[in-house]
């Protein structure tokens, strides 16, 4: 593989970590065990097939002024290149047995990955009592976004069928200078992205507006994580849809805001008049894209019905809320931040990010995103996979994430928290597992 510059926005993860705040996704994926010695069979299995696998020895330096005519904007950007003396065994780590998978990841979460190396890991964790045995994949966001971290985990599983990628476009090299031809197109291109920045900074700022503080979800971060995960019937989410419409991705969000109005009302927070931003990414990214590179993001911005007291309400509530974004498009409306990345210099993506992410608590309250996953069956060795819990980046100054997957027909929440600011995790997720017999039971005849 050859080198390439980071694209804006995987720019902008890159430069916005801390060693407090890591940006790295996470994926929690439990196998059951033939053996007791399946774990190590799998650490193995991961670190021969990682060695094969070109997109797993890249790494990202930082680069101070342009690389070549071919890179003419890349002062003060970084580079997405091949490790030269790439050694698996420092990236798939085989741990201790442990009873509670999630107590594990939490810990593991919390760590940053190593910038000098290609920036992923596997940690490989054997059930104590040999029925099982999970593997957390790490893998940072300027290396990876949730479709791509999919292609690199599954390339070291076992081989399945998958549809044949479909290939990138060619396009044409530029020169440093744009083509006379197509400059009316360009200004008309220039133009419509300035009103588009207006729209989406307007957009952010109405949203700042009437905004009820809610501590337990935005407060001082302290680093440390804590991980949960929850497991439901895909078909029961199916039965409240069709009694009520919308898309399943509207009823998994509504469970959300049910969870967080049950959570807070019996922390003694209270829910009255509490209605958090919640962003929901959008993919921009073609499915099927053969060697996808670069983060392709937008999202919407919704509120959540938190202080809605009928379950019902509050999944019409955000189903229109969603309705709405959809008309307007994923490039208009707070959401939409994220787009403005492209139009950032690479030298202010690096000056800059630390301010960036201290301003994630002004543009919204909670993360909500799905994660696509195949329907096939995945396996590692034979052993099959039974559960799998995606976990997304937590924002500085905020205290919850929430990742959604569908596999196999079961919906799985990942829930990754600040573990001082969120210490009752557990419960928030057993709020969410009673939310949906409550949306049931409205749904009932």
């Amino acid at each position: 593989m050859t080198s390439d510059l980071l694209a804006p926005l995987d720019l902008a993860f890159w430069n916005i970590e801390s060693a407090e705040h890591p940006m790295h996704l996470g994926a929690l994926g439990v196998f059951a065990a033939h053996s007791p010695t399946a774990g190590v069979h799998a650490a193995d299995l991961l670190a021969a097939r990682a060695a094969a696998v070109p997109g797993l020895r890249m790494r990202i330096r930082d680069v101070w002024r342009p690389l070549a005519p071919s890179f003419p904007t890349g002062f003060g950007g970084a580079v997405r290149e091949p490790t030269p003396d790439f050694d698996p065994m420092n990236h798939v780590r085989l741990h201790a047995p442990t009873a509670d998978f999630h107590a594990v990841a939490g810990g593991l979460m919390e760590r940053p990955l190593e910038r000098e190396r290609p920036p992923w890991e596997a940690h490989v964790l054997p059930g104590e009592d040999g029925t099982a045995f999970a593997v957390l994949f790490k893998f940072h966001h300027a290396l990876a976004d949730g479709l791509r971290a999919l292609t690199l985990a599954a390339a070291v599983l076992d081989p399945m069928d998958m549809p044949a990628p479909r290939p990138r476009p060619v396009e044409p090299p530029r020169g440093l200078l744009p083509d006379v031809r197509r400059l009316p197109g360009l200004v008309r291109g220039a133009l419509s992205d300035v009103g588009r920045a207006l729209d989406i900074g307007a957009s952010v700022a109405r949203s700042t507006l009437d905004v009820r503080p809610c501590p337990a979800l935005t407060s001082r971060s302290s680093g440390t994580r804590r991980t949960a995960g929850v497991v439901l019937d895909l078909d029961e989410v199916h039965t409240v849809r069709k009694a009520v419409g919308g898309t399943v991705n509207d009823v998994l969000i509504a469970i959300v805001a049910g969870a967080l109005r049950r959570w807070l009302d019996e922390r003694g927070d209270g829910s009255e008049g509490v209605a958090p931003r919640a962003l929901i990414p959008v993919s921009k990214r073609r499915p099927r894209t053969a060697h996808p590179q670069g983060n392709r993001l937008s999202g919407y911005l919704i509120r959540l019905p938190v202080d809605e007291p009928e379950p019902l309400g509050r999944l019409a509530t955000v189903r229109n809320a969603m309705d709405r974004n959809k008309d307007a498009g994923p490039n208009r409306g707070a959401g939409a931040v994220a787009l403005l990345a492209d139009h950032v210099p690479p030298l202010a993506h690096r000056l800059g990010g630390p301010l960036v992410s201290q301003a994630a608590r002004l543009w919204f309250d909670i993360l909500v995103t799905s994660v696509p996953l195949p329907g096939l069956g995945l396996r590692l060795g034979g052993h099959a996979l039974s559960e799998v819990y995606p976990f997304a980046p937590l924002a500085r100054g905020q205290s919850l994430a929430v990742a959604i997957s569908t596999y196999r027909g079961h919906v799985h929440y990942g829930l990754v928290a600040d573990a001082e600011a969120v210490p009752d995790l557990d419960r928030f997720a057993e709020s969410v597992t009673a939310e949906v017999e409550t949306l049931l039971d409205a749904c009932a005849p």
